[in-house]
């Protein structure tokens, strides 16, 4: 079971590596999206499909544009008044408009993705291209948006359809979920998406000392776990609280977490 454990933590982990990043979110409904770019700032729009660029040749020196596996980076090298790029889908021939503009500025700018609108099913009988949110295996998917639902803003939280939010039933600290380290466990909130159950759960240091974590050491039936950070930081510090993601199957936590036993009966009466 440990064995299955680290390999579907390792898999989540590393399928929703950056989840405190926000990414606004933006749909192509037929109308110009607005992109501001900060100069010298490389901002990251996500198209998730290959595309071609079209620039006018007024931005000529003016701004770098990368296309790589439906990614861009943009990059403005001086100020660029408003002005329209055309991407165009290798696949479909396609048009998405996008309205840049580059501004001095020293904040960097969220990451973008582009969500369209799903496509019809191809005819001839051969199915189109199951979209995205469909490829990705639940845990994921449903790991990533609890993530979303705690750390990012409303607008960057990426819709998934059949998910909805379940009532806890374990409200206090759960002191066997990990009992070899000093650290407080307290769930947070719940959500389901099908046969699979997410719990967030706080982690908290109670000590001076570094923690590690490691889903090994987690004492409970899980089909998978993924921390928010590698590690706790000494009580007191910024670094001294996270987040573990937990996935059950079938039932929610409640079901999976280890439970103290009952105290032995003349506990009470004993001097």
């Amino acid at each position: 079971m440990k064995r299955r454990l680290a390999i579907g933590a390792a898999v989540l982990l590393a399928l929703c590596g950056g989840l405190a990043q926000a990414v606004e979110l933006m749909r192509w409904e037929r109308l110009p999206l607005a992109i501001p770019l900060v100069i010298g700032q490389e901002r990251v729009v996500f198209v998730d499909e290959d595309v071609r660029v079209g620039l006018p040749s007024s931005l000529t020196g003016k701004l770098r544009v990368q296309s790589t596996g439906g990614t861009l980076y943009l990059r403005a090298a001086e100020a660029i008044a408003p002005t329209r790029l055309q991407l165009q889908s290798v696949a479909t021939g396609e048009i998405i408009l996008l309205d840049i503009a580059a501004t001095l500025g020293e904040q960097a700018l969220e990451p973008v993705r582009i969500l369209q609108n799903a496509r019809p099913q191809a005819t001839g009988g051969e199915p189109s291209t199951a979209p995205i949110a469909e490829r990705t295996p639940i845990p994921v998917a449903l790991t990533r948006y609890a993530a979303q639902s705690l750390y990012a803003p409303l607008r960057t939280v990426e819709a998934l359809p059949g998910v909805r939010r379940v009532p806890l039933k374990l409200r206090t600290e759960l002191p066997t979920l990990l009992p070899s380290e000093h650290v407080s466990s307290t769930p947070l909130a719940a959500w389901r998406l099908g046969d699979y159950w997410v719990t967030a759960v706080k982690l908290r240091n109670r000590g001076s000392a570094t923690v590690q974590l490691d889903p090994r050491w987690l004492q409970a039936r899980l089909f998978a776990a993924a921390f928010q950070h590698a590690f706790l930081g000494s009580l007191g510090s910024a670094e001294d609280t996270t987040v573990v993601y937990l996935i059950t199957r079938g039932a929610g936590l409640e079901h999976a977490i280890l439970l103290l036993p009952p105290p032995a009966r003349g506990d009470d009466n004993e001097s």
